[in-house]
């Protein structure tokens, strides 16, 4: 049975992903943003609820005495799993699909767009992580830090939506549900309503959100049958179903030859989990928030992180060029990090 709903819900997060795709580009294009606003930041946060809604209902809604260990490994998880397999399956097709491409492996975005989200990342996951070096008493500077997290993210926000530019509507693929709108309400047939462009998203995200917490739950109960413990289904499992959204969204955007939006979904999904996902446990969890025997190995997938993250976009960020060959670093490194995690384990 388990088996059965993997199965479909893989297919709901894939029809949900390419519905919000092409209904979020419709937005974007509506209200006259740029691929940074519509990438960072609405794609992003669009894609990031579903692993974003694990830490809040361990955390929050659940009285079992693991529950703080698995909102640990989901928050940790999220920028772990992001930073590197999901990087590193955006290189595999722009390899994939190179032949067709103007520059064949070369990643064209726009480097504005990149460089404000790795900076935006990188402030904010430091932060987080220095405060879990600190004492468990007092909590106060957890709360504080918390605080900053929110207003750097807000700046972040604020940033992207001031930029100009805009997606003409002949670049984009028609909107998905618009021949119903034109079929039972007489719409216009050359230009969707905003209101339908919000419906698609609406249902899209709909899609995504019941898509991956399925995925999930059975993700989940497949790996307990294997004696899999709390935190590290929290921090590895759970997360490859939950980046699903952001996965696809890749896949969808290289294809269609719109870097900027595929990179720019998952690096802007990085600052919300770094920034937005780790709030949750400092105000609501500081304890759990702790480097300490129990949660080091989780902790190591932050380092983990910043490197892939290093390592991939530095070409980029001196001048040069982000090749599809780079990205494929961060797969390594997700594997060398289940190898550690897998050593662990036996000897545990």
């Amino acid at each position: 049975m388990d088996l059965v709903i993997l199965i479909a819900s893989f297919g709901i997060i894939l029809l949900g992903a390419e519905l919000f795709t092409n209904g979020i580009e419709w937005f974007g294009h509506k209200m006259g943003l740029g691929e940074g606003a519509v990438g960072s930041v609405l794609a992003a946060v669009g894609t990031a609820l579903p692993e974003t809604t694990i830490p809040v209902v361990a955390i929050l809604f659940s009285s079992a005495p693991e529950s703080s260990d698995v909102g640990l490994g989901a928050i940790l998880g999220a920028p772990f799993m992001l930073s590197t397999l999901a990087i590193g399956i955006t290189g595999v097709v722009v390899l994939l699909n190179r032949a067709s491409r103007p520059r064949g492996d070369v990643v064209e975005v726009d480097r504005a767009v990149v460089r404000t989200d790795l900076r935006a990342f990188a402030l904010a996951y430091a932060l987080a992580l220095a405060v879990a070096f600190l004492p468990l008493e007092p909590t106060w500077p957890k709360l504080v830090a918390a605080v900053v997290l929110v207003l750097m993210y807000a700046r972040y926000v604020k940033g992207h939506f001031e930029t100009e530019g805009t997606t003409e509507a002949e670049d984009l693929n028609p909107l998905r549900i618009h021949p119903l709108d034109i079929r039972f309400f007489d719409a216009d047939r050359d230009e969707p309503r905003l209101r339908t462009v919000n419906l698609q998203v609406i249902i899209a995200m709909v899609l995504i959100i019941v898509g991956a917490v399925a995925f999930v739950g059975a993700v989940s109960s497949i790996a307990r049958s294997f004696g899999m413990n709390e935190i590290l289904l929290a921090l590895i499992v759970a997360p490859i179903a939950t980046e699903l959204p952001e996965g696809f969204n890749a896949v969808l955007w290289i294809r269609q030859g719109k870097d900027t939006l595929a990179l720019a979904n998952i690096t802007g999904a990085m600052v919300f989990q770094a920034s937005i996902a780790t709030v949750v446990a400092l105000v609501f969890a500081p304890e759990a928030w702790s480097f300490q025997p129990g949660t080091q190995i989780a902790f190591l997938s932050a380092a983990i992180a910043f490197l892939s993250v290093g390592v991939v976009f530095l070409p980029l960020l001196r001048g040069g060029t982000l090749r599809a060959r780079n990205m494929l670093f961060g797969i390594g490194l997700y594997v060398v990090y289940l190898a550690i995690v897998a050593v662990v384990e036996l000897q545990a």
